[in-house]
């Protein structure tokens, strides 16, 4: 239960729940672990034989070949002509099949106020499916704004670190306020307005039919999160985070955490573009020897990658002893 209850927690953007003294078991182990601490010297070691490691960018490289191979078969698909796949990501019909972005189809259902026969059958389909993938994976693994968004990331990051970028913080609720707003929008005026703004849907698109304006509406974004806030549509603002986050909740794959290995370094919640779902890798923080990593996350892998203990690991529950 306590998985669930935080999973929504972090999807509102309110504060983690600290584990309490009575949590004598893992006490007793961060205690242990005080014991026989790591040098610095021999932490440096660990990441340094780490980095060499040929699996150090093994989820992210994965994860970019997914993204970009998912996008191209649509442009493929038009461009030839082959009717393989039709649409974009907001609605596409895959060798016949209807299939329906979920925020996109609850905003349309507000906008029409009734439900489209195809497009429940659409929806359900692709619920399904992300129920199995992991809810917010559609953010990290199919998204092409997320792609051209880490890669911008990238170019803040080199630029904060000379003081030529800053980074805004907001307060995460604002993410869950614009979800209410743009659902609102969509009951009052009968159109769906966040899909208009939406950088996913207009990148999507652009790469099937060709570019137009409303790139420079995705270039005007791109600069904001280079120059002012890392990563901000995706952290502050897109609703599709927490519509794929909800679904999330309930999915068996995660990225799971085990506290005995690890040494708190936190070089997993600097990468993560969604840091607070790992507050739980904190020194004192962790709740039980292995912790499911929140529907927040986007299980994007990175955090994965880096961890040079393998203290976090990818798991899909009830196949454990399987994979």
């Amino acid at each position: 239960m306590s998985y669930f209850v935080e999973s929504l927690r972090q999807l509102l953007g309110l504060k983690p729940i600290k584990p309490t003294p009575e949590q004598i078991p893992i006490q007793t182990i961060y205690k242990e672990k005080r014991k026989t601490p790591l040098s610095r010297e021999a932490l440096h070691a660990v990441e340094a034989g780490h980095a060499r490691s040929a699996n150090r960018h093994k989820w992210r490289n994965r994860r970019w070949i997914t993204l970009i191979v998912v996008n191209l078969l649509f442009v493929v698909s038009y461009v030839l002509d082959v009717q393989l796949v039709e649409g974009a990501l907001t609605a596409s019909r895959v060798i016949g099949f209807h299939l329906a972005d979920l925020n996109s189809a609850l905003q349309v259902t507000l906008a029409y106020k009734h439900i489209v026969v195809n497009l429940l059958i659409g929806t359900l389909t692709v619920l399904v499916l992300w129920i199995l993938l992991g809810g917010r994976t559609f953010c990290s693994w199919v998204c092409p704004y997320h792609l051209v968004a880490e890669w911008a990331e990238s170019l803040h990051l080199w630029l904060a670190k000379r003081g030529w970028a800053i980074d805004i913080q907001f307060h995460r609720t604002v993410r869950a306020v614009f979800y209410v707003v743009f659902a609102l929008l969509a009951l009052l005026t009968g159109y769906t307005v966040f899909e208009t703004i939406s950088p996913t849907g207009i990148l999507s698109r652009a790469l099937i039919y060709g570019p137009g304006l409303a790139l420079l509406w995705i270039l005007a974004l791109l600069v904001f999160e280079v120059l002012l806030s890392r990563r901000a549509w995706c952290r502050y603002i897109c609703p599709i985070g927490i519509t794929y986050g909800l679904v999330g909740v309930v999915s068996p794959l995660r990225v799971q955490y085990n506290m005995r290995s690890c040494h708190h370094e936190g070089d997993c919640r600097k990468i993560c573009m969604v840091p607070h779902v790992l507050d739980v890798t904190i020194r004192g923080r962790a709740q039980g020897l292995t912790t499911d990593i929140g529907a927040d996350c986007t299980r994007c892998g990175l955090c994965v990658d880096i961890c040079p203990t393998s203290s976090l690991s990818y798991t899909f529950k009830g196949l454990e002893k399987a994979l």
